[in-house]
């Protein structure tokens, strides 16, 4: 059975990497749709489709009249550099009907619209990496041609991979910075962790079970607590303690600040990326 009231009826995806096989995996999960409705193709590689179906019990074809005959919802998830190829191939199949939702980093409404060479429905998504577990932090902006239903669908569609909140697309880049290349910067914290723990004396699997435990603890106190995250840190950090003597140390080598210069240059970063990549794609910068 169909979750949501039959949301869409058909799901092209264009692109069949990491990010596809994270969503159409949460779709079927969720029970969103028929797994017989997801179709997908990719440049060429047919190994990469024969192993999507195999192991989800998907469509996938290289014709396209097949791929997006009667498909309500169009994804694309190819490599942002290779946008330009691909939206210009299947362009003449893409109705101002359908839903467009791109996960290409980079790549702005406009440039699509350009690329398509008319106007679409379309919203754009930014994931990150913890789809694969569920476990995404997804900020989605949709233009002013998205209608009621299919922000809905683009809501449940990307609720399958995690939490999924809508932004203006001007935030997106700052969303890059923040959660996009967010898990990067918690591993990077994982290794001093686990980095730490043999410099004194800790075996590395229980080393490791201890930090991932405590992690997932802290943002379970962040999220169900009304206290804020510095509260919560006051109230654990005793005078003359253990933890006051590790928090000195984070603030003599500026650790809050290096974070956030740390998030400033990502964010800076992907605009900088957004720009080039309309560059390459000759059409007009990010709105």
């Amino acid at each position: 059975m169909e979750k949501g009231g039959n949301v869409m009826k058909k799901i092209a995806i264009v692109g069949a990497g990491s990010m596809a096989e994270a969503l159409i995996s949460g779709i079927l999960e969720d029970h969103l749709i028929d797994r017989k409705n997801i179709w997908v193709t990719n440049n060429s590689n047919e190994k990469r489709l024969e192993s999507l179906k195999e192991r989800y019990g998907i469509s996938s074809t290289y014709d396209l009249d097949t791929l997006f005959d009667d498909a309500d919802v169009v994804m694309l998830a190819m490599k942002p550099k290779d946008a330009d190829r691909a939206i210009m191939t299947i362009r003449h199949h893409l109705t101002e009907q359908m839903l467009v939702v791109s996960v290409l980093a980079g790549v702005s409404m406009n440039t699509i619209e350009s690329l398509a060479e008319k106007s679409l429905s379309i919203a754009r998504a930014m994931p990150n990496t913890s789809a694969a577990v569920g476990k995404s932090a997804t900020a989605i902006a949709i233009n002013s041609r998205v209608t009621d239903k299919q922000h809905e669908t683009t809501k449940q569609l990307f609720a399958t991979v995690g939490l999924a909140r809508f932004v203006e697309e001007e935030q997106l880049d700052a969303v890059t910075g923040l959660s996009g290349s967010g898990p990067a910067y918690i591993y990077y914290l994982i290794e001093a962790m686990e980095n730490s723990a043999a410099e004194i004396g800790l075996e590395k699997e229980m080393a490791q079970e201890l930090i991932v435990q405590t992690l997932i603890g802290a943002a379970e106190m962040v999220k169900h607590s009304s206290k804020s995250p510095e509260q919560l840190r006051r109230e654990v950090t005793s005078p003359g303690g253990t933890t006051e003597a590790g928090v000195k140390v984070l603030e003599e080598h500026g650790v809050q600040q290096a974070f956030i210069s740390c998030i400033q240059a990502a964010t800076a970063q992907s605009k900088k990326m957004g720009n080039a990549l309309c560059s390459q794609l000759k059409v007009g910068k990010p709105s």
